[in-house]
C-alpha cells in the first residue's frame, strides 16, 4: 500500500515551485534544477519518477526515455528523472549501467521524498517512488499524470504522443484529441452538434 501525504498535486492545479539536486548526465556534473528555472525558459517539464537506481525495470525505462529526449528538447520540453537515491548514486549508476549510456537528461535526487510526496507517488512503507510521469506546462500547471506500480514499465512513445497532443492543444484550446491521436489526425471540437455524432466527425 502506498501511503502519501494528505495533500498532493492533481491535474489542472498549479505546481508550487520546487528545487532539487541533480546529477546532470549530459554535463557529467552535479547541479540543481527548479521549476522556476524551467518556467523562466518557457519550457514544458516532464517529471519521470522511478523506484530506485541499480534495479531492473528502471534502466529499461530510462533508456527508452533517452531515445526520445532529443525530440522532446526540440519541442521545448525538459525531462527530469527522479528517484529517492542520492546524486552520487545516480552518477555511479550512470557510469556502470550500459543501458544508461544514452541518458543525457538531468537525474533528480529526491532524498527527502518531498517531491515524490507532492505528486502522490511516495511509498511510506518502502521509501521509494512509484513509476509516476507528470507533464507540467510552461505556466506551471499540471496537465497530465500517469502512475504505475513497481513491476510495470512505461512506454516512451506513448509519452511522446501525449506530449505532442498537449502541445497541439496549447495552441488550439477549443479542440480535443481523441483516443490514439497522432500528429495530422482529426481532432474534435465540442459543440451541441457533435453530441451523438463523434463517429461521423472522425470519418
Amino acid at each position: 500500500m502506498c501511503n502519501t501525504s494528505s495533500f498532493y498535486i492533481t491535474v489542472g492545479q498549479q505546481v508550487p515551485n520546487f528545487e532539487i539536486e541533480i546529477y546532470d548526465a549530459g554535463k557529467q556534473d552535479f547541479g540543481k534544477i527548479s521549476l522556476a528555472d524551467i518556467k523562466a525558459r518557457k519550457e514544458w517539464l516532464i517529471l519521470f519518477f522511478y523506484p530506485a537506481d541499480f534495479t531492473f525495470v528502471c534502466p529499461t525505462e530510462l533508456d527508452d526515455l533517452a531515445k526520445i529526449y532529443d525530440e522532446l528538447k526540440k519541442m521545448g520540453c525538459e525531462v527530469l528523472s527522479v528517484s529517492t537515491d542520492t546524486k552520487y548514486t545516480h552518477l555511479a549508476w550512470h557510469r556502470d549501467e550500459l543501458l544508461l549510456k544514452g541518458v543525457k537528461y538531468p537525474m533528480g535526487a529526491d532524498t527527502t521524498g518531498n517531491l515524490s510526496r507532492m505528486f502522490g507517488v511516495y511509498d511510506e512503507n518502502t521509501g521509494l517512488a512509484l513509476r509516476g510521469t507528470f507533464i507540467i506546462n510552461p505556466e506551471g500547471k499540471l496537465v497530465a499524470s500517469e502512475v504505475n506500480y513497481y513491476n510495470v514499465g512505461r512506454n516512451a512513445e506513448e509519452l511522446l504522443r501525449k506530449m505532442k497532443a498537449n502541445l497541439y492543444l496549447a495552441v488550439h484550446p477549443e479542440e480535443a484529441c481523441p483516443a490514439r491521436w497522432k500528429e495530422g489526425d482529426k481532432t474534435l471540437t465540442p459543440s451541441a452538434e457533435l453530441v451523438g455524432n463523434v463517429y461521423k466527425a472522425l470519418k
